[in-house]
């Protein structure tokens, strides 16, 4: 006997042909692999990996302050935290759904659901062009099985349980040697509801995208004209009788503006809106009842001249203008000073300071820039600033001015007035809620006066400069947003809720019966009488669990016969 060694190749190893012969071959390339990436990434358990990473992405901006939401209180939450609130800035957990990383699970989404759900919707479509399954061979084998004997022939024990299967899809089949086959099937429902949930899905996904792509959000800070606190021990007006007004022609009209990627601030559609007063009420544990802004607004200023329409804002219940929505976000107070010169002459000045905690005790400053009489270089020495706490309920705790109630019961300042070089030429930004350390640092902002104070009380400087608290009046957040993709991601959630409820409420089902003829007749006990008898083997399968049928398999076995006149045999697996 002769072995032959397959492994061994002859010839010189220098030969092209040979190397290339006894080299192994790569075979496909990278085609299959990136055929498993993609596969992969289209799976449901990836779509629902990303969905849930989508969720846990979404929670910073839920929690942290964000910068397109609210500047100073973003600011104020990263210093207050020291290196950990820059290593969270670095990140972008206070931009989250500007982020590239939030941006890259959205796309990852977007993609795995596409390419799970396109080739499973044309796999419905062909389930439901098809006629049920033949009957298995063995139904014993089913984990519902009933045996019985039915009074009939197999036709008319047949047209029995045709009769009995309304709303099945049914396939009715006769095999050579007379027997008779039904196979019904039901629940296609849940499989309908099922792709609506994750188109539906796909669907509010891209209404989102749209909605960043061509929306975009504004927010202005208007002062109330006058407003009142309301509570069950004291009722206070706030002083005024004028309040701000607000138009919006392009993006540098508001305080904050955040545009879509698409939006250029050219074909905005302008409003403007004037605030007239601000009511809010409280319990007397401190906590808000509602807040009420009287407004005016014009939808077209040029056509509309000196006709306003009224209107009453309220939290969570905007009015629209002309596609754009005005919410009421929040509001707080705005201290008045008035400076009196050493010539006599005098300057107003206020600025809506910022809430530090739930009783509005707030932090802010008020900029006096141009003092009479004062020009070139010597405006830099003695510009003024009056920074401070306001409290509208006061009391002074260890030496700190505090508030104690939300409500103007018992407005104060603690102030301290700064006279120099505010820095408001070099260019720089700066916060409207504070002056700038650096300037303080320098020496060329310092400290003059500090005292606390109520309304119509005031503090002289020792040039005799006197500042004077003349009262406050109130401020209030406006937000305009622009989405026009907000009716259709509301459509789509509705769909997302009726999809979901279709596919946990109805279960897929499936039954079998095979009749075929008796053995014989069968004897009634009358004299030369007899029955022709049918045997019916029926087999029921649930496509998500046993529980699925219910009670629903023993009524379809009834359908066979009314009465049964042979032995039952039961067989559950």
């Amino acid at each position: 006997m002769t072995i032959h060694d397959t492994t061994h190749i002859t010839g010189d190893p220098t030969d092209p042909t040979v190397a290339s012969a006894a080299a192994p071959r790569r075979r496909g390339g990278p085609l299959p692999f990136l055929r498993n990436i993609w596969r992969q990434l289209t799976s449901m358990r990836t779509a629902l990996v990303l969905l849930f990473l989508l969720a846990l992405a979404s929670l910073p901006g839920a929690l942290l302050p964000q910068w397109s939401l609210n500047q100073s209180k973003t600011a104020n939450y990263i210093l207050d935290n020291g290196w950990w609130g820059r290593f969270l800035n670095s990140l972008g957990f206070f931009d989250v759904f500007a982020s590239p990383w939030y941006a890259a699970i959205y796309l990852l989404l977007f993609t795995s659901l596409v390419g799970c759900l396109l080739p499973r919707s044309w796999e419905f479509v062909g389930q439901l062009r098809m006629q049920p399954v033949v009957v298995p061979r063995n139904l014993r084998r089913m984990p519902l099985h009933e045996t019985l004997t039915a009074t009939g022939d197999p036709d008319a024990v047949a047209d029995r349980v045709l009769s009995g299967l309304r709303g099945w899809r049914i396939a009715r089949r006769t095999e050579a040697d007379g027997v008779v086959t039904i196979s019904a099937e039901k629940g296609f429902l849940r499989e309908v509801g099922n792709l609506v949930f994750h188109l539906s899905m796909l669907g509010l996904l891209v209404a989102i995208a749209v909605g960043k792509l061509v929306g975009y959000e504004g927010s202005i800070i208007l002062t109330a004209a006058g407003g009142t606190q309301t509570n069950e021990r004291t009722v206070a007006t706030a002083a005024g009788s004028e309040g701000s007004g607000f138009c919006s022609v392009d993006p540098y009209s508001y305080d904050n503006f955040r545009p879509g990627l698409l939006v250029d601030g050219t074909g905005m559609s302008p409003f403007c809106v004037q605030v007239d007063s601000f009511t809010a009420t409280y319990t007397d544990a401190g906590q808000a009842s509602s807040f009420l802004a009287q407004i005016r607004y014009q939808t077209d200023p040029a056509a509309d001249g000196d006709t306003w329409q009224s209107a009453t804002l309220e939290v969570n219940d905007p009015i629209r203008l002309d596609g754009q929505r005005l919410y009421l976000l929040g509001h707080g107070y705005t201290p008045i000073f008035e400076v009196t010169y050493p010539d006599g002459s005098t300057q107003t000045g206020m600025a809506s300071f910022q809430p530090e905690d739930s009783n509005f005790t707030s932090q802010g400053a008020v900029k006096f820039l141009d003092p009479p009489g004062v020009t070139g270089a010597e405006l830099l020495t003695k510009q003024l600033a009056v920074v401070g706490i306001f409290a509208p309920s006061a009391f002074v705790h260890t030496g700190v001015m505090t508030s104690s109630f939300p409500a103007a019961e018992q407005p104060a300042v603690a102030v301290r007035v700064f006279v120099g070089d505010l820095g408001m030429e070099s260019g720089a930004t700066q916060s409207i809620f504070s002056i700038d350390q650096d300037q303080v640092d320098k020496g060329l902002l310092v400290q003059k006066a500090s005292e606390n104070l109520a309304p119509g009380e005031s503090l002289t400087l020792d040039d005799g400069t006197q500042v004077t608290f003349t009262g406050y009046r109130e401020w209030v957040s406006l937000q305009t947003s622009y989405d026009p993709a907000q009716t259709w991601a509301l459509v789509c959630a509705a769909l997302l809720l009726i999809g979901l409820m279709l596919s946990l409420t109805i279960k897929r089902r499936r039954v079998w019966f095979r009749i075929r003829p008796a053995a014989g007749p069968s004897s009634d006990g009358g004299a030369g009488s007899s029955t022709v008898m049918s045997g019916v083997e029926v087999g029921g399968l649930s496509r998500t669990d046993q529980a699925g049928y219910g009670e629903e398999f023993s009524s379809l076995v009834a359908l066979a016969t009314v009465e049964s006149t042979g032995s039952r045999r039961s067989q559950k697996e």
